[in-house]
């Protein structure tokens, strides 16, 4: 059956929404497995997103023979277990903070957040949407305070993962349990095959972004000012609080659950929830993860259709991302949001979900 792209405009409040579809299945080979899957005209998928290495690779196989040692990179894992123990800390701290401070902690929370999702993550990394000059700089500026490594090195090995997921290529491979998928993979160094392919990805949308690429060459600064330094210093000079307070909740507290929150996305989003679009990989529906990652817990429905900008198809449920999307379209910052047809979705929960969707 040949591959049959569906593609209509539906045009509101001065933006528009393109939807997508395919209507043709296949069955591959990966490894010993035999998996059902989607079959997508990629060149057609990609369409003005100018990138389709969010696309799984079904051609990857893993190298035979023994692994590559483990080597830990003990300046991590060093400066991980002080930021923790500071937010072991800053818990102790709560009761006596204002509560003001609490509220700049939990507003500097959902900025530096909406800088990965919305930023690194469904504007960069995926192309799911489009965002003007001002728009962009508000999500560079909210990445930077989020200090997750620079747009261009996060959208790197994002896209890497997406095309080699659960594979030695994947830099937070869920195969190697869940401790490593959480935070281990940033403790160790690299498996030799997660840097050759991503240095073969076509990287060339976002070089070609002036302002990620002045975020990068800048990022060690707008870190220690976005990150740190703001976060402890209005607390401090508006309401007076205490200089301890202002730095270890809003500024260390804040940064660590940011951190933690978008973790469970790559540990726990990929082992725990429902299959209900294609249960043939692994990553899981959970609404839990999405409750503290403004909506990226919708992970089977995400590597499914990686380039729906709502990575969900229930719009703002457990998904403030998408409602800050919207409402920068609703004001003229943001277009052509990609969201695939309902039908699509049906069809596809029909071939290859688990059918949990038949219970709700």
């Amino acid at each position: 059956m040949p591959a049959h792209l569906l593609q209509e405009e539906e045009f509101s409040s001065g933006s528009s929404t393109t939807t997508v579809g395919t209507v043709t299945s296949r069955v591959t080979k990966n490894g010993d497995a035999i998996k059902e899957k989607n079959v997508l005209n990629h060149e057609d998928l990609a369409g003005d997103r100018g990138m389709i290495d969010d696309i799984f690779d079904e051609t990857y196989r893993e190298k035979e023979g023994p692994k590559p040692p483990m080597r830990y990179v003990w300046r991590n894992i060093i400066l991980m277990s002080l930021l923790h123990l500071g937010a072991l800390f800053a818990l102790a701290l709560i009761p006596s903070a204002k509560i003001q401070t609490l509220a700049w902690a939990l507003l500097c929370f959902l900025l530096s957040a909406l800088g990965i999702t919305a930023g690194s993550h469904r504007l960069w990394s995926h192309r799911s949407y489009k965002a003007t000059l001002p728009l962009r700089i508000f999500l560079t500026i909210a990445n930077s305070m989020a200090f997750q490594n620079d747009i261009y090195e996060w959208v790197r090995d994002h896209r890497v993962h997406h095309k080699f997921s659960e594979t030695d290529a994947d830099p937070h491979n869920a195969m190697r349990g869940f401790f490593f998928s959480h935070i281990g993979w940033l403790l160790v160094r690299k498996h030799p095959d997660v840097i050759e392919k991503g240095q073969k990805l076509d990287l060339s949308d976002i070089k070609a972004d002036k302002v990620v690429m002045f975020q990068r060459r800048y990022y060690k600064p707008s870190v220690v000012l976005l990150c740190f330094m703001l976060p402890t210093l209005v607390p401090w000079y508006f309401w007076d609080e205490s200089i301890i307070i202002s730095f270890f909740i809003p500024a260390i507290l804040r940064y660590t659950i940011g951190l933690n929150a978008t973790w469970l996305v790559n540990s726990a989003a990929h082992m725990f929830g429902n299959r209900p679009y294609d249960q043939y990989i692994n990553p899981r529906e959970n609404p839990l993860v999405s409750l503290g990652a403004l909506g990226e817990g919708f992970h089977n429905y995400h590597h499914t259709f990686p380039y729906d900008y709502s990575t969900s198809e229930f719009g703002w449920r457990f998904n403030l991302t998408t409602a800050f999307i919207d409402l920068m379209c609703l004001l003229g910052l943001a277009s052509d949001r990609k969201k695939v047809s309902r039908e699509v979705i049906l069809a596809r929960k029909m071939r290859t979900g688990d059918g949990s969707h038949k219970s709700g």
